[in-house]
């Protein structure tokens, strides 16, 4: 009796044993074979995530004239937080730029108000410059810190915030907005300075 307890528990062990090597390899060709559809799931799912944020996000400033005489005193903003009309008022008082005066040759102020004004919020479907434009009704705002729509975005910030060293006013969008240069302001790439 000895031998066949001995004997069954001997091939018991042989069957778990066997089963249990045919379920690693198996999980081992699945996993390999539900990664691979994984990863091209993900790399699916990453492509349509770039159409998404093409139409999502505002495009980088690609002008070098603009991004040259703007950039060279403060950020280049994107042409799509500004309906084109309000780009155009701003070029064209250079002489008075919000109490300073811009030197601008006449070919770089023509560069610039062209791109400005094939770029601006009413020609872009990036979800920010829509919503823009549905809050300016027939306005042509002079700031982009005038837009009803940006206002609301920043009102739960207090003026002491905006006041501080780092920040300095609403219009320093890069002090916050980690991703403004890439056109990318959604609430997950903010971090409002100390």
């Amino acid at each position: 009796m000895k031998k066949t307890t001995r004997s069954t528990l001997f091939f018991a062990f042989i069957l778990i044993f066997l089963s249990g090597m045919f379920s690693l390899a198996t999980a081992d060709d699945d996993s390999k074979e539900k990664g691979h559809e994984s990863s091209q799931h993900e790399q699916n799912d990453d492509d349509d995530d770039d159409d998404d944020d093409d139409e999502r996000h505002m495009r980088p400033v690609n002008n070098s004239t603009y991004k040259a005489a703007c950039g060279a005193c403060h950020f280049a903003y994107q042409p799509e937080l500004l309906p084109s009309a309000s780009w155009l008022k701003i070029v064209a008082a250079h002489d008075d730029h919000f109490g300073e005066s811009i030197a601008l040759d006449d070919e770089s102020t023509r560069i610039i108000s062209d791109y400005l004004k094939k770029n601006g919020a009413e020609t872009s479907s990036a979800k920010r410059a829509v919503k823009i434009m549905r809050s300016i009704d027939d306005e042509t705002p002079a700031r982009i810190t005038d837009i009803k729509y940006i206002r609301k975005k920043h009102d739960d910030i207090s003026s002491k915030v905006l006041e501080r060293e780092a920040i300095g006013s609403l219009s320093n969008c890069t002090a916050c907005h980690l991703g403004a240069e890439r056109g990318v302001y959604d609430d997950d790439y903010v971090k409002i300075p100390e």
